[in-house]
């Protein structure tokens, strides 16, 4: 990409406003090399690690990135022999200790299940050096210091210091409280000069101390004197700091010879944090702007959906739908000044720039652009002076070098194309130029004046006219783009609004040709019918969403219904089975009432006895009352079948039956919905035409009924195997077509053998595994023969 062209479509403001993003020098670094790439792979891969990166911080909200340091130099020096001093030593640690927070950091949200390919394989690279960062550390705290406890012998030494240091003190702070201080001593205080302790000595008794002056005051009338009685000691303490910078030394070469020998790792570590501080600085720019990851393709397709200018501000920026090189490859813009043309053709060069550069782009999801290997941009009065060149000779400098490269894979953005010259010369190189570019293959959009170029798009293939919006009422643009509409002079209802009378706009209107009137009224009639057409799509948008709405607040109130009848149904049968444990111990008691009295009694019972007991159990008997209807309903009912009508009762809804789910219940379609109904909210309605009936195999009997289905969850093997046995045997003297084995999912040792004992049945015809809506792979449906 051209310099030119970055600075023009701003892609150099952007870079500049992703700088602030960054955490690191290292990752500032690498954004301001950052430019656009022409590979396609390479700009689906960049693409992907800011989705990756983005994906991150929506989940975790930010990064660990703090703590990183260009510490290239230090290892460079390092491995040449170089000491590095201890706040080197540190920037090295904490850079360590930062790629292990952000490898550790990576690979605990890849165990979230997320999908970070691309995080991951960076940060896999990383070599922790613990080792080395804990001997730093050790060594030297966080604001430089060396701690006593890098060696023993450094320790040794600062406890002498600390000593001695305490003996001179001591020794001079008896001397600044004995009685003449306060007549011979300018302040009664102990100083440090020239790394020696002195005090501060009048110059008239510079003679009663002795000793070294080592400086004055600036009037000279202080004289900052080392007393003679502590010279040795001072002495000492120059020999020990001496031996504790010799030792210091030796710890400061020690680490720095650590450090080159990792230089490999080390180098990995800073190449990696670097990517990362990178990646995730676009993944934060791209929250910032509110962006998304556009769809790449290599076919130079266009399609922004509500695409804004990044660097416009939220509230001020308008958002337009930006097609391009489908079914037209070239846009021809027509319209007002200040109207927004030259914003719609930066925000495009611009969104293509930012998404070959790995950014995200500022509009909606699904957005699509092409990677070109080219972009081009003919934007702005570039007039030059010191060359001597016109408006449109600088124009035209800019438009040889595009004809001279422009391809089948290029972007090419045209501002005020053919202006600067005659209306006439100007708008026949327009078309001339257009055409050039056009027949290359390459997209195109340009904007122009020229009314002649409003009938470009019509006498073209692959060319569309658009324009940008002008709202006559408040004598302001939109900054609306319309695409298909080509753009029209306001200069009549313009001034008729600021006061013109209306005789001279009559008198200007009748020196425009007919010609020229009709285009203004066609594309007025396109601007309304635009509109309308808009307004329409909106309504039917809203219309969609609320029969959504609706449909998604049927379906819930029905699973609700049928979760609250099924709980109902389970409490009734509950109570009915209470109902039936009661009248069986009733029945019971009468039992043994009767053997009692037959024993004491010697059989000899009287009639009275018996009718008593007889009344006893008839009394026990749980009695259910069923409506008239639902006899009624229950005598009536045929025998149900697949492809049956039915009514739903509960929804007064006509239905088909689909297959039965159960022995009491029916997968059935209504309309677009299939749902599960039970055959007691159904009414029976009509069989469908040419459709052979057969009657469905009744089992009668409370003890002698085989349910439609087995569950073995739960059961051990050997016991579950057995019960399958019989269970088949059973299905087939109740001449089921079809049955269900639940069966689980678990190791798959029981569904393995439950399935290897069907297939050697000789009734068993086929045996499949359940559909989503039956269980899935956690049921075996067998057919038998």
């Amino acid at each position: 990409m051209q310099d030119r062209v970055l600075k023009v479509l701003e892609f150099t403001k952007v870079r500049e406003q992703l700088l602030a993003h960054a955490t690191s020098t290292l990752g500032q670094g690498k954004i301001k090399q950052l430019i656009p790439s022409t590979d396609f792979e390479e700009v689906v891969r960049l693409q992907a690690e800011t989705d990756e990166s983005a994906t991150v911080l929506r989940i975790k909200g930010n990064v660990p990135l703090s703590g990183i340091y260009d510490i290239r130099a230090h290892i460079k020096r390092s491995v040449i022999g170089g000491v590095l001093s201890p706040h080197e030593l540190v920037q090295v640690a904490s850079t360590i200790h930062a790629s292990r927070k952000m490898k550790r950091f990576i690979e605990e949200i890849a165990e979230e299940r997320t999908e970070i390919p691309i995080l991951m394989e960076q940060v896999e690279r990383i070599i922790p050096l613990t080792n080395l960062e804990q001997t730093i550390k050790m060594a030297i705290d966080e604001s430089g210091e060396v701690l006593d406890s890098a060696s023993q012998l450094l320790r040794t030494l600062r406890q002498q210091l600390r000593s001695n240091e305490a003996k001179v003190r001591e020794k001079l702070e008896s001397m600044i409280r004995s009685s003449n201080a306060q007549k011979m001593l300018s302040d009664a205080i102990v100083t440090i000069r020239n790394d020696r302790f002195v005090i501060p000595v009048k110059q008239e008794y510079r003679s009663h101390y002795g000793g070294i002056i080592h400086d004055q005051s600036a009037s000279g009338q202080t004289l900052f004197i080392e007393p003679q009685v502590i010279v040795q000691l001072n002495n000492q303490l120059q020999d020990i700091r001496v031996k504790e910078q010799v030792e210091i030394e030796r710890i400061l070469t020690e680490l720095s010879s650590n450090t080159a020998e990792h230089e490999a790792e080390l180098q990995i570590i800073v190449e990696i944090l670097t990517n990362l501080d990178f990646i995730f600085a676009k993944a934060r720019y791209g929250r910032q702007i509110k962006a998304s990851m556009p769809l790449m393709n290599n076919d130079g397709r266009i399609a922004l959906y509500k695409a804004r200018h990044p660097l416009i501000p939220s509230d001020e920026v308008v958002a337009n739908d930006i097609m391009l090189g489908k079914d037209y490859t070239t846009i021809v813009i027509t319209g007002p000044n200040t109207g927004g043309k030259t914003v719609t053709l930066k925000t495009l060069g611009l969104c293509s720039l930012m998404a070959q550069a790995g950014l995200q782009v500022p509009a909606y999801d699904g957005s699509e652009l092409a990677v070109f290997n080219s972009i081009y941009a003919d934007i702005g009065d570039e007039q030059s002076i010191e060359q001597s060149l016109s408006t449109f000779s600088s124009h035209m400098v800019n438009i040889v070098d595009i004809l001279e490269n422009v391809g089948f894979n290029s972007l090419v953005l045209f501002d005020e194309l053919g202006a600067g010259t005659d209306p006439q010369e100007g708008a026949a190189l327009a078309i001339s130029i257009l055409d050039e570019v056009h027949k290359r293959g390459a997209r195109v959009i340009a904007t122009t004046h020229y009314p002649e170029l409003k009938a470009y798009g019509y006498n073209r293939e692959g060319v569309l006219n658009a324009s940008v919006e002008f709202d006559v009422e408040s004598l302001s643009p939109t900054y609306k783009l319309l695409l298909g509409v080509p753009g029209r002079s306001n200069a009549f209802e313009i001034s008729k609004r600021l006061g013109l009378s209306e005789r001279v706009i009559q008198s200007a209107r009748s020196h425009v040709s007919e010609d020229t009137n009709q285009i203004d009224k066609m594309i007025a009639s396109l601007e309304d019918s635009k509109r309308q057409a808009e307004v329409e799509q909106q309504e039917a948008r809203d219309y969609l969403r609320q029969a959504e709405k609706l449909h998604q607040e049927m379906q819930k109130q029905m699973q609700e219904f049928y979760e609250n009848k099924d709980s109902m149904l389970e409490k009734a049968a509950e109570k009915a089975e209470k109902i039936i444990d009661e009248a069986k111990s009733e029945a019971e008691s009468v039992i043994r009432d009767l053997r009692k009295m037959r024993i004491e009694k010697h059989a000899d019972i009287k009639e009275h006895e018996l009718i008593d007991a007889k009344r006893r159990l008839e009394a026990a008997t749980p009695e259910i009352t069923k409506s008239a209807k639902q006899i009624s309903k229950k005598s009536k009912k045929p025998t149900l079948m697949s492809g049956d009508e039915i009514k739903v009762l509960t929804f007064d809804q006509k239905g088909t039956l689909l297959e039965r789910v159960s022995d009491s219940e029916w997968q059935v379609q209504i309309g677009i919905m299939k749902m599960k109904v039970k055959e007691k909210d159904m009414e029976y309605i009509g069989a469908p035409k040419q459709v052979e009936t057969r009657p469905m195999a009744i089992v009668k009997g409370r003890d002698n009924d085989v349910k439609l289905e087995l569950d073995l969850r739960g059961e051990r093997y050997e016991a579950a195997l057995s019960r399958v046995e019989k269970y088949i045997d059973d299905a087939l003297l109740s001449n089921y077509p079809r049955v269900s084995i639940i069966h689980g999912k678990g190791t798959g040792a029981l569904r393995q053998g439950v399935q290897e004992y069907l297939r050697n049945h000789r009734s068993v015809k086929k045996i499949r595994f359940g559909e989503a809506g039956e269980g899935g792979s956690g049921v075996t449906i067998v057919e038998f023969k």
